[in-house]
């Protein structure tokens, strides 16, 4: 599943701030709105983010 769905998903799921997730999970507040807005993060970002909706969501993808 694309990285953004992911994130957008858990956001609605929890109703998360796109600013907190960017904050608490990669150390930027402008993560998601920069995805949104076309960055390309590196293929380590992703799979950091990736690592951590895994253990926010019991592995679900």
């Amino acid at each position: 599943m694309h990285l953004l769905m992911r994130i957008q998903r858990h956001l609605r799921r929890t109703g998360t701030p796109a600013t907190r997730f960017g904050r608490e999970v990669v150390g930027d507040p402008r993560f998601v709105l920069d995805l949104r807005n076309g960055r390309e993060p590196r293929e380590d970002t992703v799979r950091r983010v990736h690592a951590w909706l895994d253990g926010q969501n019991g592995g679900s993808r």
